[in-house]
């Protein structure tokens, strides 16, 4: 009896030093299986059958209808009376849209950008596409005593600027025709200069970032990578503008890593995720 008494106590003695160790449990698994559910009619091209989706997140059936009865019931899912299988409606989307994607990616990058700018020494700006016009939504300058800044608020134009390429880069085949049929810097190219553009935009699509010197002061490059999503809609173009003399010259490299870490702390905080090798 001693002994069992002895191995009881021992095991108490090892759950509780895992709870201790594992920090408190604040999982809510019915809300679990409902995200699972959300994610993968979300992930899936066409309508999911009950077994499909019940496959899909390794649920039973039975457990999986009653979150979609839920779901339906609140009009978040939509199910064919004649197949009967389910999709996602757009109410999901009609509350995302209820709050301003602008807002969101500011707040997630004004401490990032602070903290890049004093890791590199360099002014760091933040901007988006905006009526066909780029527009400068942040600017955090360097530490340094002469430094260059970008007015928040100022406009640029998408064509002729390093940041806006990387912008226009990202736009869907429409979206980006649709643009440049309005942009008068783009009516002035030539067609040997469109086509040298649009091979610009394939290039900063394949490498995911932009560097070129700069169309407003000599002696100066512009470096810009993307933060965000474009298959949301939800993206803004961070840059730093550099001498590329001095030392600065060879650490063209170094400021493109630490613009793309930092966008992609900007992008997770704005609680999306963006693979953008699918970008390609």
């Amino acid at each position: 009896m001693q002994t069992v008494s002895m191995k009881k106590s021992s095991l108490r003695r090892t759950r509780f030093h895992k709870r201790a160790h594992a920090g408190p449990d604040y999982s809510v698994p019915a809300l679990d299986k409902g995200l699972d559910v959300f994610e993968a009619l979300a992930s899936s091209y066409a309508p999911l059958s009950l077994t499909e989706l019940a496959t899909k997140i390794g649920q039973t059936p039975s457990a999986v209808f009653r979150i979609l009865n839920r779901l339906e019931s609140r009009a978040y899912v939509l199910r064919d009376p004649v197949s009967n299988r389910y999709a996602l409606s757009l109410k999901l989307s009609e509350r995302a849209h209820s709050h301003s994607p602008v807002e969101r990616i500011i707040a997630s990058s004004t401490k990032p950008m602070r903290d890049l700018a004093q890791r590199v020494k360099e002014s760091v700006h933040l901007s988006v596409l905006s009526h066909g016009r780029g527009v400068v939504l942040l600017d955090v300058g360097s530490p340094m005593r002469f430094r260059f800044a970008h007015e928040i608020g100022s406009q640029f134009s998408p064509v002729l600027t390093n940041s806006g390429r990387l912008l226009l880069a990202y736009l869907s085949g429409e979206e980006l025709a649709d643009l440049l049929a309005g942009d008068p810097d783009y009516a002035r190219l030539s067609k040997e200069q469109r086509e040298e553009f649009h091979e610009e935009l394939k290039k900063i699509r394949r490498q995911r970032y932009s560097v070129s010197s700069s169309e407003e002061r000599a002696g100066m490059k512009d470096l810009a990578v993307l933060v965000g999503n474009p298959a949301i809609g939800a993206t803004a173009a961070l840059a730093i503008a550099c001498l590329t003399g001095g030392k600065n010259s060879a650490d063209i490299n170094r400021l493109t890593l630490a613009l793309q870490e930092c966008a992609a702390a900007i992008t997770g905080s704005m609680g999306v995720t963006y693979d953008r090798s699918q970008a390609l």
